[in-house]
Formats: structure tokens, sequence, C-alpha cells
């Protein structure tokens, strides 16, 4: 069932909510207030009852950005996701549907999961040609200051682009559970957060560029091109410790080169 919906229109050359819907565990706030005032763009926080996801809880919310909007998705905290109890999780799923010349910006917190935590989070977004979007989807290693680390059980985060005639642009997922073999916290050894952004779009050149050339910057201090008879390679520097910072930059859509 529905937990959430939102609607975002353009009323008079103005991106504006026209239909805002919610339910436990679930609250959207829409402040008249946010962000710049010359900038046509609704600012939509949501919320979770208790400050988060309890175990058993499922979270399906759908949102419609319309031709010609702006939206922005976020929290005020990050999502907690509380103690599994048994082998029951919690689960939130979204579907957002991106118009001709719209932007849509998801931009929460860090998801922060609890000890034996179970976790699975899908974004499917549905998109145009000339559609615009900024996905980002991040999970921290837990209650770090309390001594949890890496301690949840799973993990699941899914993020799918879809084009007009139903075809993928980008299928994404990323999963962490506790193994027989190692556990998640041997696996990602000092490494406390992890994430994905997600850009699309023509509005979203300049940001495209720049997080391709930061990521050049950041780790060409640590991977030394080299080149070779089959084409391009990277090697490791020969640096006795591991960067604290690990980023990846690759390009998808039709377009991509």
């Amino acid at each position: 069932m529905e937990t959430g919906s939102i609607v975002v229109t353009k009323v008079g050359d103005k991106s504006s909510v026209t239909r805002c819907f919610s339910k436990y565990p679930l609250k959207f706030i829409v402040p008249n207030k946010a962000g710049q005032r010359d900038i046509d763009c609704v600012w939509i926080y949501s919320l979770t009852y208790g400050g988060g996801i309890v175990s058993g809880d499922s979270v399906r919310c759908n949102f419609t950005i319309e031709d010609g909007c702006t939206a922005v998705l976020t929290t005020q905290a990050s999502t907690k996701v509380y103690k599994s109890v048994g082998s029951k999780g919690s689960e939130q799923i979204m579907e957002a549907r991106v118009g001709s010349e719209a932007l849509l910006a998801v931009i929460p917190d860090p998801v922060t999961c609890f000890a034996t935590a179970r976790y699975t989070q899908k974004q499917v977004f549905r998109v145009l040609s000339d559609s615009n979007l900024l996905v980002v989807d991040w999970f921290t290693s837990g209650r770090y200051e309390s001594g949890e680390r890496w301690d949840f059980a799973m993990y699941k985060s899914t993020n799918n682009i879809f084009d007009e005639d139903g075809q993928p642009l980008f299928l994404d997922t990323i999963l962490l559970e506790q193994g027989a073999i190692s556990s998640i916290s041997e696996c990602m050894q000092d490494y406390q957060v992890t994430g994905i952004i997600i850009v699309l779009g023509s509005k979203m050149k300049l940001l495209q560029n720049q997080i391709q050339e930061n990521v050049k910057n950041m780790m060409s201090g640590y991977f030394q091109a080299k080149s070779n008879s089959s084409g391009f390679s990277m090697r490791r520097n020969s640096y006795s410790t591991k960067p604290d910072f690990i980023a990846s930059c690759s390009p998808f859509g039709p377009k991509a080169n």
C-alpha cells in the first residue's frame, strides 16, 4: 500500500506541490520558505515518526515532477534503521517520474543501520530524454561512537533509471550481508561511509564535469596512469598506506563516451 505521494506542478510559472499525502510511519514537510527566494524550487522533507525505521516497516512512496518543475527531496537528519526483531527487516521503496525539462534532486542525509538491522531500499526513476536528475545515496558504518561498526545484518540499496520507452539507462545494486566466511567489517576495512552520486541531464552538465575533474584530481596522487600495448590501464602507486578516500567516476546513458 502507498505510504506517501507527492505531485509537483507549475502553478503560475512556479513549481508548487499540488498533492501531498503521507501516513504512518512517513511524514512530508513542505516549507513555504526554503532555499533562495529567486530560485524556482520546491523543497520536500521526508521524516519518519520516532526518528527512524522500525523492524517490519514498509515505506512506499511516489513522486511526480511535472514538466518544467524543480524539486528537492531531502531529510532533516540521518535515516536510522533500528535493530531487527528476529529475521524481520524493513524496507523503503520509491518511484519517481521526472517530466520534460524538469529537475529532481534526491539529497538525503545518510542511512545509519543499528546492529542486527536488516534494510532494503529501492529507488526507481522514470525520465524523458530532456529530464534532469541528481541522486545521492549513501550510508554509514552504523553507530560508530557507540562501538557499532558494520554490525548490521544486511543492507541492500537499488537505484534504477528507465527512459520513456521503459528501457534501462542505469541499473545499480549494492548489497552488504554478514557472511559465514567474512564479516561486513572485514570487507569494508577501516572505511566508515560509502555512497553513490547519480547525475543525469543537460542542466547538470556543469556538475558532471566538476565531479569528473574532482575525482581525477583526488585519485591521481594514489593511482598513476600507465600506457601499455593493450591501451590504458591503472597501476597503484608505491604508497605504504591506503587512501582515506576512494572515488571512481563513469559515464552512462546512450550518449556516454
